[in-house]
């Protein structure tokens, strides 16, 4: 509306107040040719293109790196992430398990164990019950009337002849009279204590790295996992995590992410089914690419090959892609505000529309260049 005003205003102020270098009335021709210069100059093409060019470039500059944003909003939206959650299985460390030891508590023969074991496990997608299913594969079946697993507690299952079992954390112990909580799987049946499980895993050797680097862009670092706290005290501490939040179910950690969400905008780093509410709750919600089906789902931004060191550039990367569309709307803005006064001038002459239709031309041109920088940026 106010091109079209000042268009308007231009044909009108031209026609009745201007002259010519003889001191004569231009004319109707050279105001309303004038007019369409002012129209031609501020063709919105600049303006139109400050925002796309860049998000397309910032898109591209991602998808080679690793980086693979579902849509616009996410990769703009990085530039106000303050903080970034992290769950601690499969993304700080490699998900790569191995049964480190395990002990027997009721005279069950290791054989049995073992068996009963592999036969829980085999039905669970969590990364501690695949290694342990894959290292105690056997052929001995069991027919469950009943299984189930049990979002942030573990297995459980029903045998034909009504016995109950559990492969599961220390919560779902009914005898919390037993004071040894710091291992991993913990084997019951019908609530008594058959034995437990312990496995290793190794933090990721890029992991310290990043946590470092987003600590320099001044971003606040969270672990938030459903392992025991003082696994998770370990792995946080080692690589420099500030706050270390241990035995969250789902349900708690999807309370833990609106509430950090509430305060600032925040991104969530996850892998399993269990962080998939999470990351649904989150800002933006980041997975790799070997996560679960349902945590790439539902995740706005996947890291590539494992890519968690991509991180800090993904976070760089929005930022320097927001600079550059402000760069871009600048420079649109600048153009008009500069051109269309000559136009509305005359000092264009009577080639007043081509001319103006060049320059719009060049402003496009700048844009993109403008846009293209966005691959050579430092972005960390």
């Amino acid at each position: 509306p106010l091109v079209l005003s000042i268009a308007v205003a231009t044909l009108v102020l031209n026609y009745f107040f201007a002259h010519n270098a003889l001191g004569e009335n231009i004319g109707f021709g050279e105001s309303m040719l004038r007019a369409i210069a002012v129209l031609v100059i501020s063709c919105p093409c600049a303006m139109g293109l400050a925002t796309p060019a860049a998000i397309a470039v910032g898109l591209g500059r991602g998808a080679r790196n690793g980086v693979l944003f579902k849509n616009a909003k996410s990769l703009e939206t990085f530039k106000d992430i303050k903080q970034v959650v992290f769950d601690k299985t499969g993304t700080l460390t490699t998900g790569h398990f191995s049964v480190a030891q395990f002990k027997i508590l009721d005279g069950t023969s290791e054989a049995d164990f073992k068996s009963l074991v592999y036969a829980l496990e085999k039905y669970s997608n969590h990364p501690i019950a695949k290694c342990i299913s894959l290292e105690w594969k056997t052929n001995t079946a069991i027919n469950w009337a009943k299984i189930e697993e049990v979002k942030g507690m573990g297995i459980k299952a029903t045998d034909k002849e009504g016995n109950q079992y559990w492969a599961g954390s220390f919560k779902t112990l009914v005898d919390q009279n037993y004071k040894e909580d710091s291992h991993n799987i913990y084997v019951q049946k019908n609530n008594q204590l058959l034995g437990w499980i312990d496995v290793e895993d190794e933090i990721r050797p890029d992991a310290k790295l990043v946590i470092e680097t987003l600590h320099q862009q001044g971003v606040h670092t969270i672990l938030l996992s459903g392992d025991r706290q003082s696994k998770c005290d370990k792995i946080g501490k080692a690589l420099g995590i500030q706050e270390i939040i241990g035995e969250q179910s789902p349900a708690d950690k999807l309370t833990q992410l609106d509430n950090f969400v509430k305060k600032y905008p925040t991104a969530m780093v996850g892998d399993g089914i269990n962080d998939a509410p999470a990351l649904a709750k989150a800002t933006i919600g980041i997975s790799l690419s070997n996560a679960s089906h349902i945590a790439i789902q539902t995740a706005q931004v996947i890291l590539m090959n494992q890519g968690l060191k991509n991180l800090p550039m993904a976070l760089g990367l929005g930022k320097r892609t927001y600079e550059t569309i402000k760069e871009n709307l600048i420079w649109a803005f600048s153009y008009n505000i500069i051109a269309i006064p000559v136009a509305a001038l005359g000092l264009l002459g009577t080639w007043g529309p081509t001319y103006g239709a060049l320059i719009m031309g060049l402003s496009d041109v700048v844009l993109a260049l403008n846009s293209l920088r966005l691959f050579k940026k430092k972005l960390v």
